[in-house]
Order: structure tokens, then C-alpha cells, then sequence
């Protein structure tokens, strides 16, 4: 059951949907309706039972809870379900009950069942991570040359601008979206196995009913049946994992943006968002909360996944069954944090006004390095740096703008006039590469997507 109180901050409706009691149920059925289909293709299951056991495959047609009482004595899902399931068939085609679940194991049914699952969010997220990447590469466009603080160890540095640090997040939304794809094709495999993995009792037809199964699925057949090898999965969930990191970054410095000593960027507006139960002022960031909230708890779930990775055999013993809750889990809390990103991305409101005040706000200093560069030419490098110290140090303590410390420093004016020097202090003129990466940015986006 999903925690109601919390799903809609966290998670995105539809991917709780498809990791809702009903969403794991249909997996497992959809692969038992699948495999009566390639037995009966391969000779083993009567044409006339696959249509009650497909009718029978339906996960509105089963009790959860029942279901879920008898899960703490079976000790799997699969057990209890392959069970009613086959009361279900029987109740109708009752010779048919003896084909249901034929030559496979209780993981076999859970872990293609999940596969199925995971495919469906997989397109959700490459969905939404797209529909992301789309929003940035606009406004990166729109603001690549609007001009702010850029911030190292909290403190102020050169001039940035806004369209260079969406970029930067437009940049690694690309390659998350790379990679998923490069892991597509290992993560949709059929998980075929039975008892031990050998499909023996299938004798030699197992192949055939292996493949013909992966066919009505949609999934590939893998080497072989990977109950105890984990790698899929853990690899999928790092990725996410990696996701969930570049929103929470995003989602920080956005918050910091908006905290009041900065007010130079805040998330959309709405009646009674990010307010105070006691102060009527307040703007909360609550859409960057989700985001870093996600990348604070996703971390730890992934790490789960690594540590069940060493499981025994050919069948596991509660390191599989660590996996049950955590990979969807991961799959609901990267879903809630792509659904607020989209909110802050296409609804973000700039203060450009604001920017530029706190570029002014340390009185020139931050475009102290813009000055010393050009004078290391003609005086030499540490010479200049050592001036520019000084006259940095001076215009702090007199209270003064660092124009005006240079304007009266015989060493500077006599080699920068005061055009030069204005110049110089000007943020919008010491942007570097900035507009160069914003391209570069959307360039490899547009590649990936066309």
C-alpha cells in the first residue's frame, strides 16, 4: 500500500501505479498467461486451457490482502498467487489447472514480472528525463548570457550565468539518458529458469518454450536464467541512483538561489506553496525539497542492492528478498523528483535585477582576477597578483569600490586607462566560455534526441 499522506510530494502517480499491489500482481500474470501461450506453441499445454488460464490472468480478479496474509507463510509472492490463480482456472476449465505455472519456479514469475515492470518505468523516466532536458536546453538558451555570482566554497568568484549552470544539468540529464539507454537492452531479459535454473524439466523443450516465452514478453533470452546473478538490476538502480544525484544538485542550487540573502532565482508561485504554518512571509522551497530529498535517500537504497549482490547458489535467502521494496522505491523517488525538476525548470522565476546587485555586492572584487590577468602581461604575474591583493585588501577596509581603489593606484593607471578598467569590471564582459558551453550543451542534447 502506498503512504498516502507523502506519495503525491514524493512520488509520481503514475510509476506508484506501476509498482501498486495491482501493477506487481498483473507483472507476475502477465508472464503465467504468457507461458501458457509458448507451452501450447511448443505442445506442452492444450490449446483449450491457454484461454482460461489467460482469462484467468486478470489482477483485478484477486484478493491483496488474501494474497498478502499468505505471503508471511509462503515466504513469495509467487506461491500464494500461483495458487488462486490456479483455483481461478480451475473453477472454470478445471483440466486446465494442471498447466498453470508448468516447468516454472516461483522467481521465474517474480523477477519477469518485475522486468515487465521496470520497462514501463524505464519509459516513464526516459519520458520525463527528456521532457527535462527539453525545458533546460530552452531556458540555458534563453539565460546564456545572464549574468550572476558564481560561487566557490559558498563564497563569491567570478561572474557565471544562468544559462552555464543549467547547461551543466542539461549536460549530465544527457548522459543519465545515454546510459540508460546503453542498459536497456541488459535489463529487459526474460527470467527463465525453474527449480535450479536447468529448466530440466521441460526436458528438450525448454529452449524452444524459453524463447518462445521471451517472444510473447517482448524481453530478450538471456545466456542463461540469472536468479542469483543481480547485475541487471544493481546496474539499473546505480543509474537512477546517478539521476537522483544530478537533481538533487539542482535542486541545492536552487535552494540556494532562493534563500533571501541571495532572492536572485525562485520556483514558480502557486496559492499556499512553500508558505509557514507561522510566518506569513515565508517562500519555501518545497519542489528542491523533494529533489535533494530524493538524492539524500536514494543513495542509501542503491547501497542495499550492491550488499544483496553476493547471493547463495542458484537461489537466495533473504538478499533477494531485500530487493523487493527497494528497486521500486528507488524507481518512485526519481519519478517524484523528475516531476518537480519539470515544475522548477519551466516555471522558474529570475530576478535579473538581483543578480546584477549582488555581482555589485563586494564592490568589484569579484572581477579582481579580470584585472589582475591583463596586468600580469605587462608587470608579470606575481607582481600584479600581489598589487590586485593589495588593492583588494585596501577597498575592503576603506569601504570603497575597487574601481575607485585602481583608479587611484599610480602602478594600475599608468599601465590601464580608465576605459580599460571600466571594462574590465564589467561582468558581462568577463563571461569566458559560458555561451560556448551553453551550445555545446544543447548541441549533444539535440544529437541524442534526434
Amino acid at each position: 500500500m502506498s503512504n498516502q499522506l507523502f506519495d503525491a510530494y514524493f512520488t509520481a502517480p503514475a510509476m506508484r501505479e506501476i509498482f501498486s499491489d495491482r501493477g506487481r500482481l498483473q507483472g507476475m500474470l502477465d508472464f503465467e498467461a504468457a507461458l501458457a501461450r509458448a507451452e501450447a506453441g511448443a505442445g506442452l499445454v492444450p490449446h483449450t486451457a491457454v484461454s482460461a488460464i489467460e482469462t484467468a490472468c486478470k489482477a483485478e480478479r484477486y484478493d491483496v490482502r488474501a494474497l498478502a496474509d499468505a505471503i508471511a507463510i509462503a515466504g513469495n509472492s509467487a506461491i500464494p498467487l500461483v495458487k488462486a490463480l490456479g483455483k481461478v482456472v480451475a473453477s472454470g476449465v478445471p483440466e486446465a489447472e494442471r498447466y498453470v505455472h508448468l516447468g516454472a519456479t516461483s522467481q521465474d514469475a517474480m523477477d519477469s514480472g518485475l522486468v515487465l515492470q521496470l520497462r514501463d518505468a524505464l519509459a516513464l523516466i526516459d519520458r520525463d528525463l527528456g521532457k527535462l532536458a527539453d525545458t533546460l536546453a530552452r531556458q540555458a538558451l534563453q539565460h546564456a548570457d545572464t549574468p550572476l555570482v558564481g560561487r566557490t566554497w559558498l563564497q563569491h568568484a567570478t561572474p557565471v550565468t544562468l544559462g552555464m549552470k543549467l547547461a551543466g544539468v542539461l549536460g549530465a540529464l544527457t548522459r543519465h539518458r545515454q546510459r540508460l539507454k546503453e542498459l536497456r537492452p541488459r535489463l529487459l531479459v526474460l527470467q527463465f529458469g525453474g527449480a535450479s535454473g536447468s529448466l530440466a524439466a521441460l526436458g528438450s523443450k525448454a529452449l524452444p518454450v524459453a524463447e518462445a516465452l521471451a517472444a510473447q514478453l517482448k524481453l530478450s533470452l538471456p545466456e542463461q536464467p540469472w536468479h542469483t546473478q543481480r547485475d541487471r538490476l544493481v546496474e539499473f538502480a546505480a543509474v537512477l541512483g546517478l539521476v537522483a544525484g544530478s537533481l538533487g544538485k539542482f535542486g541545492r542550487d536552487v535552494s540556494l538561489l532562493m534563500q533571501t540573502e541571495a532572492g536572485e532565482l525562485f520556483e514558480p508561485g502557486a496559492p499556499g506553496k512553500g508558505g509557514s504554518s507561522t510566518m506569513p512571509h515565508k517562500r519555501n522551497p518545497v519542489g528542491a525539497a523533494v529533489l535533494i530529498g530524493a538524492a539524500t535517500r536514494v543513495p542509501g537504497l542503491v547501497s542495499t542492492l550492491f550488499a544483496a549482490m553476493p547471493q547463495e547458489h542458484e537461489r537466495s535467502l533473504g538478499l533477494w528478498h531485500a530487493e523487493w521494496e527497494t528497486l521500486p522505491e528507488i524507481c518512485c523517488l526519481v519519478s517524484g523528483a523528475l516531476r518537480q525538476a519539470q515544475l522548477i525548470a519551466e516555471g522558474m522565476e529570475v530576478d535579473t535585477a538581483r543578480m546584477r546587485r549582488n555581482l555589485d555586492l563586494t564592490q568589484g572584487l569579484v572581477l579582481a582576477e579580470a584585472v589582475s590577468i591583463v596586468l600580469a602581461q605587462r608587470l608579470g604575474r606575481e607582481r600584479a597578483h600581489d598589487l590586485l591583493e593589495q588593492c583588494c585588501q585596501r577597498a575592503v577596509a576603506e569601504g570603497r569600490h575597487l574601481r575607485a581603489v585602481l583608479g587611484d593606484e599610480p602602478q594600475v593607471s599608468a599601465e590601464l586607462s580608465a576605459d580599460e578598467l571600466d571594462r574590465l569590471l564589467d561582468p558581462a564582459h568577463y563571461l569566458g566560455q559560458a555561451r560556448v558551453w551553453v551550445a555545446r550543451a544543447v548541441a549533444e542534447h539535440q544529437r541524442f534526441t534526434a
